[in-house]
């Protein structure tokens, strides 16, 4: 230490004082700087810790971990809607299709995304009919050993106009039109697994008894299971009784690869204009689906205005009138 009274001599001498100390004072500071380097390197050591730290201090963002909690809280209202509105808390069955149904979607499909549909209808008087079937249906039956309905005197009309109007019994393939010159009318069958049409083959050289024995046997076949490809193979047009479940009226769709099908309903008694009386009479509507592209109005209307005449009066085809 440099007292008070040192600074009190010559200026040589207080130089020389002040050297003299200098040196040991230079290498006290000289002593004293490897002293604080060493604290001061100390906090360098002690700075890579705290990254130590922070790196924990990044975990926090798994908070977001903490937001998977809503996640539960959908399903949950999820499951209330369900329990309210949705189909989940009602009971319902899962069946796989049959290969009949998933066939006959694929054909009625087809047919409406091919052909140009288009349905005319019209209404018979069913009186005649009847009355020839109340007459002779016990000398037909014991003779026949069958018995006779309405849907023999449709399949012959039906037969008589495929013959009068060639064009509903045809068919376009590719650009050509195919004229068949018979008469294979298919019947549509309902049964347990599905709708089938068997056919009946050259109606037009069959007799009322023909009909009415091969609807049986195709129809009895159809509901066991037992009938063949074969015999729902080949049918030039369809006809299709709804009557028998009491549709009253209805547009059929067309049965590839035919170009018409006829459609028969219920029969009720309605008010009908006879001659210059209102009269109540057994009335049916009948309705023909038809392929537009090939088949013109003219020749539908005609080809169904036939089939009602010939049911109104069986005895034209006796006559062939």
């Amino acid at each position: 230490k440099v007292e008070e009274g040192d600074f009190g001599g010559t200026s040589q001498q207080t130089a020389t004082a002040g050297a003299g100390k200098a040196e040991p004072a230079a290498a006290a500071a000289a002593d004293e700087k490897p002293k604080q380097e060493p604290a001061a390197a100390a906090p360098k050591q002690e700075k890579p810790p705290p990254p130590k730290q922070e790196k924990p201090a990044a975990a926090p963002p798994k908070p977001a971990a903490a937001k998977a909690p809503p996640a539960p809280a959908a399903p949950a209202a999820a499951e209330g809607e369900s329990q309210a509105q949705g189909p989940g808390s009602r009971p319902e069955r899962r069946v796989k299709m049959t290969r009949l149904r998933m066939r006959v979607a694929e054909r009625l499909k087809g047919a409406q995304n091919t052909y140009a549909m288009l349905t005319t209808f019209n209404e018979v008087d069913m009186t005649g009919l009847m009355e020839m079937r109340n007459t002779y249906k016990d000398i037909f039956l014991e003779k026949h050993g069958v018995k006779l309905g309405f849907m023999s005197a449709f399949v012959k009309a039906a037969a008589s106009a495929l013959l009068e109007v060639p064009a509903v019994n045809g068919v376009i393939d590719g650009q050509e039109i195919i004229y068949r010159d018979y008469t294979d009318i298919s019947i549509a069958v309902a049964t347990p697994k599905g709708l089938v049409v068997p056919v009946l083959r050259s109606v037009d050289a069959m007799s009322f008894a023909d009909v009415e024995k091969t609807i049986n046997a195709l129809g009895r076949k159809a509901r066991e299971g037992t009938i063949s490809i074969d015999e729902m193979a080949g049918g030039t047009f369809t006809i299709s009784n709804g009557g028998v479940y009491g549709s009253m009226l209805s547009t059929p769709i067309i049965n590839p690869p035919q170009s018409a099908i006829l459609g028969m309903h219920n029969i009720t008694q309605r008010a009908t204009v006879v001659g210059k009386c209102i009269e109540a009479r057994p009335m049916m509507y009948i309705a023909l689906t038809y392929d537009h592209r090939l088949i013109d109005g003219r020749e539908a209307v005609t080809f169904l205005k036939r089939i009602k005449d010939i049911v109104e009066d069986p005895r034209r085809l006796l006559l062939d009138v």
